[in-house]
């Protein structure tokens, strides 16, 4: 089963428009009388471009949560431990290692440096983890670590879009756009698809990293701000009341349902759609936002605290947001890049990540949620085993990096992966980002190769022409 639509300003053909148009079928029409029922209880009709959706076959995951840390933590000093380059610190790398090797800043001939913090085994499965991480220790065996992710990408923008498009290009559908394409949203009054910000700079890749590219922008994620309303302008303005609005509402419902019989543009659809949103999320978003309502057991486990933004504060409010139904949520958390002072830098952001990302996955399990919620933890690329910046920070690394997974029929308790004995390469179990991609969307439901979208004479998709499914990953 393929999923596939027009772009390109394609316009429909005359005997279509007619029939559209003249036949009381239309797409504005049902368009309208979704609106109606809508707002009168009753439910989605089918030309909701967010409806639910049956994907191509049962899925296992139903919501995905990925908490995206842009800036790239280093691999080396978190997860994959090397005696190796304890041995080797100070010394160069043997030249057949780096021949050809082309790093963002670094001269590939810099030395090796050593781990800088403590690791030791954790858990039945006795994952070997950092002392930086010690609440990921504690659930170690509900999660799946992968140390052998490659990219093609070593600068920050192009491989953030790359980890989320599938492509280093701008312009191409975000993994969470593609999702609610595909599966549409349990949620009728938030987005299908939501974004949560923390850490004081902005992802590389900017708006790209959530946006819907040549899908209709229906799909694409809506980010919500941590202070004041949730989204901008979505508060009435002083003299506007309820009832005017809906007044308001209703007829420009009825201009835009006319049109969309005339031309069939899907956005007109998303229009009509993102208007009738916005109006129900004056309801639903301050109630999804007020935190204070948690149990202080809950709120002491994420180390959350009500009025204060934070990762911590998005962990909760993503837990929350999957409960009422939202099918996407991403955490954006730029604040990895550490080509020096990696020592002070990364026992900070643990700090400020290792707890809340822990209790996320605790917490889902223990209201029933983790086996349909797929949990997604890493960054774009990871770290040089060579030095940057004195002795103290690392270079961008595409050849070896490590995320972890949880819930949504991902196999718990296990390591999957192995880097050479320098954690240079990775030479076991190697998974491309496409071949990530391709197991995150065979746990939602779909083919990978059939989840598609023409645009501009071709059927795009998410991993490309590229992408296996990672079966060693699959409970």
């Amino acid at each position: 089963m393929k999923r596939q639509g027009t772009a390109n300003g394609d316009s429909p053909a005359t005997s279509r428009r007619w029939f559209l148009g003249q036949c009381g079928v239309g797409l504005g029409v049902m368009a309208l009388q979704a609106l109606m029922e809508s707002t009168a209880g009753g439910a989605p009709a089918p030309f909701d471009p967010l409806a639910p959706k049956r994907p191509h076959y049962t899925p296992k995951a139903k919501h995905v949560i990925f908490l995206f840390q842009a800036g790239a933590p280093s691999q080396l000093d978190l997860f994959d431990y090397k005696p190796q380059l304890e041995k080797l610190d100070g010394k160069l790398p043997p030249k057949e290692l780096i021949e050809n090797y082309r790093a963002a800043f670094i001269n590939p001939n810099s030395t090796f440096l050593a781990p800088k913090f403590k690791f030791a085994k954790h858990g039945q499965s006795g994952a070997e983890l950092s002392d930086r991480l010690p609440h990921l220790a504690q659930i170690v065996d509900d999660v799946a670590i992968v140390r052998s992710l490659v990219t093609d990408a070593f600068n920050h923008a192009p491989g953030q879009i790359m980890m989320n498009t599938g492509s280093q290009q701008f312009g191409r559908p975000s993994f969470g756009a593609w999702t609610t394409y595909g599966l549409g949203s349990e949620s009728r009054d938030l987005p299908g698809f939501v974004v949560l910000n923390s850490a004081k700079k902005g992802t590389s890749g900017g708006a790209s990293n959530w946006g819907c590219g040549f899908l209709p922008t229906v799909y694409q994620g809506v980010p919500f701000r941590s202070q004041g309303d949730p989204v901008l302008f979505l508060s009435n303005p002083p003299g506007i009341d309820r009832q005017s609005q809906r007044d308001s509402l209703d007829a420009l419902a009825k201009l835009n349902a006319m049109r969309l019989d005339v031309v069939g543009d899907p956005e007109i659809a998303t229009r009509i759609n993102s208007f009738e949103l916005a109006y129900k999320m004056q309801a639903s978003a301050p109630d999804l936002m007020d935190i204070a309502e948690e149990s202080q057991a809950t709120l002491d486990m994420y180390g959350a605290e009500p009025g204060k933004p934070s990762f911590a504060n998005n962990c909760l409010l993503a837990r929350r947001l999957v409960e009422r139904g939202v099918r996407f949520v991403q955490l954006f958390h730029e604040a990895w890049d550490h080509h020096g002072g990696l020592t002070k830098g990364l026992t900070e952001q643990c700090a400020l990540t290792d707890q809340p990302a822990a209790a996320l996955v605790r917490d889902l399990k223990q209201r029933g949620l983790l086996d349909e919620t797929l949990v997604i933890w890493g960054g774009e690329f990871g770290r040089t085993p060579m030095v940057q910046g004195g002795n103290d920070g690392r270079d961008h690394h595409p050849n070896a990096f490590t995320m972890w997974l949880a819930g949504g029929g991902i196999k718990p308790g296990i390591t999957l992966g192995e880097t050479d004995e320098f954690g240079f390469n990775a030479v076991t179990d190697r998974v491309h980002v496409h071949d990530l991609h391709a197991t995150l969307l065979h746990l939602l439901g779909f083919d990978h190769t059939q989840l598609t979208y023409r645009f501009q004479g071709r059927d795009f998709r998410l991993t490309d022409v590229h992408g296996n499914v990672v079966d060693k990953l699959l409970a």
